[in-house]
């Protein structure tokens, strides 16, 4: 649950806007709240003091059910690769939303320019990359 503290409730407080659009969502059910339990896999990756506690819970929950960790840091994403953990960033995320019928090109798009407005940094290349596969879906 740290991870929706920190995306919601916390980003809600400083005024994010996907914040609200994660929070709706989740009262769609396009995601879910679950409480990470103390597997095995938690317990050796919080050995690891250079991975936040979010990212941990993240990370395990991922492995346990064979889902995809959605981690930014590069860090995370290595440890992800170590772990044989499948993962993707937010552009996955959104791609995937895309594709799902969930938002659609002018939201992921709107969601894109947002995310690089507030600091969010992406070679022109990768911009391009990134808008050809939107108009694909």
């Amino acid at each position: 649950m740290l991870v929706f503290e920190e995306v919601v409730v916390k980003g809600k407080e400083a005024g994010k806007a996907d914040a609200l659009i994660i929070e709706r969502l989740i009262e769609q059910g396009v995601f879910q709240v679950t409480e990470v339990e103390e597997t095995d896999v938690y317990r050796e990756l919080t050995k690891n003091k250079k991975l936040g506690k979010a990212d941990v819970e993240v990370l395990a929950l991922a492995k346990v059910e064979d889902g995809v960790a959605i981690v930014d840091e590069d860090y995370a994403r290595w440890i992800a690769e170590v772990e044989d953990i499948k993962c993707g960033g937010t552009i996955y995320l959104i791609i995937s939303l895309l594709e799902k019928g969930v938002i659609t090109k002018r939201e992921a798009r709107e969601i894109i320019d947002g995310i690089i407005e507030k600091g969010w940094f992406c070679s022109t290349d990768l911009y391009a990359r990134i808008l050809r596969r939107l108009e694909e879906e």
